[in-house]
């Protein structure tokens, strides 16, 4: 069968989670930060792409989607405005049949014969100490996501940056399964979120953090040219220079594309940079081997400095990592 288009991957994207849109998830009565009349906020900044989380192990039976009913509100106005929807969520592991009931929601959920235009595996949970098992249910998981969906509908692996898991933190995840899940996914979407890093750990780059990390990446496919769309992040926490950084380190890793977490924490400033209405210094070097040893180029001073940061809103809802 023929590869499936990872064109969805390649567009200005936004990223939503169930505590932004769900209102039964909201504190103190208050309105969600992302409703369906969000979508043509979104459609007039450039969004082509909606990552959109569908079920959290909340209050909620595990196996069911946050809220149906304003996930089809959401799939409609996006699909009205030309954008695609990407649903994402995390597969917990402790119980594959309560994972592939969700799945199986995903795939049968339809608006007027509309249905998702990929699917996003959050590939994170460590809820299963077992590492063995974890990493046998995590890969057959997969599998059965790919027999679900068939050959047409792309499949994402949305995943801890390799730097987190072999560097920093090595108990998190020993040994992730990277070519046994490879088998059955079409596309990699680490989670580069440089701003947890301290400037002391030399990783609180944007472009030496992801770079790395997809460096390992692909040796542990062990495919140098396997695609890849990077997310950076955390947006409220982001400048300028981490935007252009982003920009640079999809140009070195040869990215299908690259987006920020979230968007309801994205400036109104950072647009331009997502859109790439921002020139980008073209004076980037491959990087080197081993990774580590990379660093970005100087660039030119930016017109936006970080005094002009005007975030649309806060929040202290974790992200996917």
């Amino acid at each position: 069968a023929d590869a499936p288009s990872l064109s969805v991957f390649r567009r200005v994207a936004a990223w939503v989670d169930v505590f932004d849109y769900a209102p039964r998830l909201q504190q103190a009565g208050a309105q969600p930060r992302i409703t369906p009349d969000s979508v043509s906020d979104m459609a007039a900044l450039g969004v082509k792409t909606l990552y959109v989380q569908v079920a959290n192990p909340d209050d909620a039976p595990a196996n069911q989607l946050t809220d149906r009913a304003e996930l089809r509100a959401l799939l409609e106005r996006a699909h009205e405005q030309g954008i695609a929807v990407v649903p994402w969520f995390l597969p917990r592991t402790v119980s594959p049949a309560d994972d592939l009931a969700t799945m199986r929601q995903i795939v049968k959920l339809r608006v007027g014969g509309e249905r998702f235009d990929a699917i996003g595996l959050d590939l994170e949970s460590s809820e299963l100490p077992d590492i063995a098992l974890r990493n046998q249910r995590t890969v057959a998981f997969a599998k059965q996501v790919r027999k679900l969906v068939g050959s047409s509908v792309p499949v994402a692996a949305i995943v801890y940056p390799a730097v987190q898991i072999e560097v920093l933190n090595t108990t998190l995840w020993p040994n992730f399964p990277y070519r046994g899940v490879d088998r059955w996914v079409d596309v990699w979407m680490p989670m580069s979120y440089y701003t947890y890093r301290d400037a002391a750990s030399g990783l609180r780059s944007a472009y030496r953090y992801t770079v790395d990390s997809v460096d390992r990446l692909r040796q542990r496919v062990g495919d140098p040219k396997v695609p890849v769309h990077l997310i950076g992040g955390l947006a409220e926490d982001s400048t300028p220079d981490d935007y252009l950084d982003m920009a640079r380190a999809a140009k070195a890793t040869d990215a299908l594309g690259w987006s920020m977490y979230d968007y309801a924490t994205t400036g109104s400033w950072a647009w331009p940079y997502l859109r790439g209405d921002v020139p980008v210094p073209t004076t980037l070097q491959p990087p080197t081997t081993p990774a580590p040893t990379t660093v970005p180029p100087t660039t030119t001073s930016s017109t936006t400095t970080t005094s002009a940061i005007t975030s649309t809103t806060t929040t202290t809802v974790a992200p996917p990592a």
